[in-house]
């Protein structure tokens, strides 16, 4: 899909009213956070927005298929602005922001080599269901938010100790970090916004293309910057779409690793693979 063709979808989407499958309250620190977005924060959000196009075709489709509602993408937004690098000083990770042991809890593997927090097809998938566990615990998108922000334990201590599941009880009872009391209504304001940018002042939002690629199986030893010049592309286009591969190689003891190449070039990718595998048998 071009750039045209993005913004032509945004426009449309835009120029209608927009739709909500969680729920939406508009109250005063929601307006804050819009009033905050449209002012001081304005130059990242822009950038989120203009980022958000290359991951949302993805993660719509498989939150459509795992039954979950489709907004849930603007966690994704206020967690790391759509940033695969993205690190917090909690050393959460990638787009969805996993602490190590919640990553490995849901399938991410995290180590020397390989950090799959950063790939965003695999971290979707843990966050789905991770997120579909949060509501089995919690039946309130609110409180899905909130425990994803400051932990579950936290949130069901909260329940038991004052009996309430209602959040905006526990944000204006200050039972909860600062930072959780804001995230929720954070949420809100960017699903606002992002679902119609143009109403509130965001024009000419430059709206990356949607990330393309094959897959394909490359043994251990692989150098990325090695296999970008075989293929006549950039390195850095390379790293860019395996940011999981922390060092950039797949290490020699490992057998195969799966990896993103370019659309259209998995029989040279072969061709590398074989002679590479080759050399290592000698």
């Amino acid at each position: 899909m071009g750039g045209e063709a993005i913004k032509k979808d945004i426009v449309e989407v835009d120029n209608k009213l927009p739709v909500f499958d969680i729920p939406v309250t508009y109250n005063d620190r929601v307006q804050y956070w819009i009033k905050h977005f449209q002012t001081a924060g304005r130059h990242d959000f822009e950038r989120w927005l203009a980022r958000s196009t290359r991951f949302t075709p993805f993660m719509l489709e498989e939150l459509d298929k795992a039954g979950l509602p489709k907004d849930i993408i603007y966690t994704a937004m206020i967690e790391s602005g759509f940033s695969v690098n993205a690190q917090s000083t909690a050393s959460a990770v990638g787009v969805w922001q996993f602490i190590k042991p919640t990553a490995e809890r849901y399938g991410l593997k995290v180590n020397w080599w390989l950090d799959e927090r950063r790939n965003y097809v695999k971290s979707t998938q843990a966050a789905i269901r991770y997120k579909k566990d949060l509501f089995q615990m919690f039946n309130s998108w609110y409180l899905v938010a909130a425990s994803y922000n400051c932990g579950e334990q936290r949130i069901i201590n909260m329940m038991k100790k004052h009996g309430t599941n209602n959040f905006w009880e526990m944000a204006q009872l200050h039972l909860l970090p600062k930072e959780t009391i804001d995230y929720v209504p954070k949420i809100i304001a960017a699903t606002l916004i992002a679902k119609a940018p143009a109403l509130y002042g965001f024009r000419h939002i430059n709206y990356q293309v949607p990330y393309e690629y094959d897959l394909a199986t490359v043994p251990g030893g692989t150098d990325l910057h090695n296999l970008a010049q075989y293929l006549g592309v950039s390195p850095v286009y390379m790293k860019e779409l395996n940011p999981d591969l922390i060092h950039g190689f797949i290490p020699t003891h490992v057998h195969t690793h799966k990896i993103k190449i370019p659309k259209g070039s998995f029989k040279l990718v072969s061709k590398y693979s074989d002679a590479l595998a080759g050399r290592h048998r000698l």
